[in-house]
């Protein structure tokens, strides 16, 4: 294996023969030297290649194919680098264009670009600063999840794509089918699903959860980190139309152990943006939101402070002047409220418990004043919402009653309702948006640019 940018700079300049490869940032050009800037995506800084004027006669007419864009192979000695900024650099002797990038048709070249730009060439905005860093930052992040949960004996579970049950009972579902429904329709025929792929309606999923209890109530501690969809017409920052959850379940935890999970689990991920990110969280520091990193270390600092729902409204009712949306017992809360609650109030990341039961999911254990939920969410400043969980409901009974209450197909849950009828166990998990996460650590403003290709109303390119 070729050696990387990032592992040469761990080598010391001395003199060494080397060959890197990768893409020209930069080409910038004197009588007497003319100077290649490469990177690889290995790390965000580049590798200065220096020609002198020997090497620029042997290389002439593969300096002037190497634009930027174009992929190159450099071999040259490392040695100690006099400019500022960078310990070494490569003294180049040969170059070789693997492909060119020619200047009056390459896209990206040595200019600010904004981020609607770089959407619209999504195949190709990888190469920047930004959406290098952002990758990298995924990357150590997917990771991290997995290392956090096997650590604690997690079993990982690869819960189904498709699913015939609607885990959130919002009907924001994509349909899955195999009917030719133009035709159908032109007929004037009925749709019988009796004749479709899986003999009845079929969706792509909008959680894993539901299926990953049925793990949790068999090997105690599991998790699910995978694709799930949403099919809201919703054209915001921070929705998307596919997007990645991390769900863990564990069996016989209530929501205080959800809750000390939860802060663990982010805590981990923070700690690990900030150690093994470093360089690409500094570059979003400086280039996209100032104060990030300062900000991030503040969640390590001190516990998370806890408040019920009743008791954050009251609060928000009291300073109710300072919103757009004026708040009330029963509204779920808009970002602006949960800003203010864990920047202005808590001063810190926030868990807000026991939401009323008419604005949370069917599933989660009703409390004894019938009226709320045992339901966490857990708030971060700069951002609001990050984790959102709960215990869910054990009893057989309840958990029908409330599945009826809101107008569900009992049958279509009946799996689901197994698990409180043989072996039933308290029980409790959350969800974490990794797309939202992945806002939060890098300051990047929406969510279309956390993930590599976007998905979103009117919006399935590439």
């Amino acid at each position: 294996m070729r050696l990387t940018i990032k592992e040469i700079f761990e080598l010391p300049a001395d003199g060494r023969s080397i060959a890197v490869k990768g893409w020209v940032r930069t080409k910038r050009e004197t009588k007497a030297a003319a100077f290649l800037e490469v990177n690889d995506g290995s790390r965000m800084g580049n590798i200065q290649c220096v020609f002198d004027e020997a090497a620029i006669a042997a290389c002439l007419p593969e300096l002037a194919r190497a634009s930027t864009g174009a992929s190159v192979s450099v071999e040259g000695s490392l040695v100690p680098s006099p400019a500022s900024g960078q310990k070494l650099e490569i003294k180049a002797t040969a170059l070789s264009v693997i492909g060119e990038a020619p200047s009056e048709s390459y896209p990206l070249q040595k200019k600010a670009h904004s981020m609607e730009f770089l959407r619209e060439i999504a195949h190709l905005r990888p190469r920047t600063n930004t959406f290098g860093a952002v990758a990298r930052v995924r990357n150590r992040m997917a990771f991290a999840i997995h290392e956090f949960f096997q650590e604690r004996g997690f079993q990982y579970v690869h819960t189904p794509l498709i699913t015939a049950s609607d885990c959130e009972g919002a009907g924001a579902m994509f349909q899955v089918t195999t009917l030719d429904l133009d035709r159908i329709a032109k007929s004037g025929e009925a749709v019988d699903y009796a004749k479709d792929f899986f003999g009845k309606p079929a969706y792509l999923t909008v959680s894993g959860q539901l299926n990953v209890e049925t793990y949790c109530e068999a090997l105690g501690r599991v998790y699910t980190f995978g694709p799930t969809f949403r099919a809201e017409n919703s054209n915001t920052t921070r929705h998307l139309s596919e997007f990645w959850m991390i769900e863990p379940e564990v069996a016989f935890n209530d929501l205080g152990d959800n809750m000390e999970l939860a802060e663990s689990f982010l805590k981990r991920l923070v700690k690990t943006a900030i150690e093994d990110c470093a360089e690409d969280l500094a570059f979003f520091d400086q280039r996209i939101e100032k104060g990030l990193v300062a900000s991030l270390q503040g969640v390590l600092e001190r516990p998370f402070s806890h408040m019920t729902y009743t008791e954050a409204v009251a609060v928000l009712e009291k300073n109710a002047d300072q919103f757009e949306l004026k708040p009330y017992w029963g509204l779920d809360l808009q970002s602006e409220h949960e800003k203010f609650l864990c920047e202005k109030i808590a001063g810190g990341p926030l868990f807000l418990t026991d939401y009323p039961k008419e604005i949370k999911s069917f599933y989660m254990k009703q409390n004894s004043d019938g009226k709320t939920v045992r339901a966490m969410d857990l708030l971060v400043p700069r951002f609001g919402e990050i984790i959102g969980g709960s215990e869910r409901e054990e009893n057989l009974g309840l958990l029908q009653d409330r599945i009826r209450e809101l107008g569900l197909k009992e049958e279509a849950y009946s799996w689901y309702l197994d698990l409180r009828r043989f072996g039933t166990t308290p029980h409790s998990g959350f969800g974490l948006g990794f797309e939202r996460l992945l806002l939060y650590v890098t300051g990047m403003a929406n969510i279309r640019d956390v993930i590599p290709f976007p998905r979103a109303p009117k919006l399935a390119d590439f």
